[in-house]
């Protein structure tokens, strides 16, 4: 039963990591239409500040056109390495159940050892 909680929880929580992970083209569109890219990756404190100063006087807005795609990689990769680690533990679990259920089918099979 606790291995089925154990899933269930990895399942769900991989599950919300996935939601959390943010594109590169949703990124242009904020910024193209509202400024918003910070606000889309989660980054208020310097959302607020790029609307205070008009995108840095369009400079600011300007460098951020081409680095969108380091902003983006930049918020997913602690998230991936989350998902990887979730996924590996699962793996490992799996591998830890499979190997029980072997040694106890072979110590049945095989009494006098």
């Amino acid at each position: 039963m606790h291995f089925i909680r154990g899933l269930i929880s990895n399942f769900m929580n991989k599950n919300y990591l996935q939601s959390q992970l943010k594109t590169s083209g949703n990124a242009y569109l904020f910024w193209f239409f509202l400024g918003a890219h910070y606000a889309y990756l989660g980054r208020w404190g310097l959302q607020l500040l790029y609307w205070f100063t008009l995108g840095g006087v369009g400079i600011w807005a300007i460098i951020d056109l081409f680095t969108m795609n380091s902003k983006v990689e930049d918020h997913n990769q602690p998230i991936l390495e989350q998902i990887n680690k979730l996924e590996k533990d699962e793996k490992d679990t799996e591998h830890r159940r499979h190997m029980e259920v072997m040694a106890a089918m072979s110590g049945k099979a095989n009494p006098q050892s």
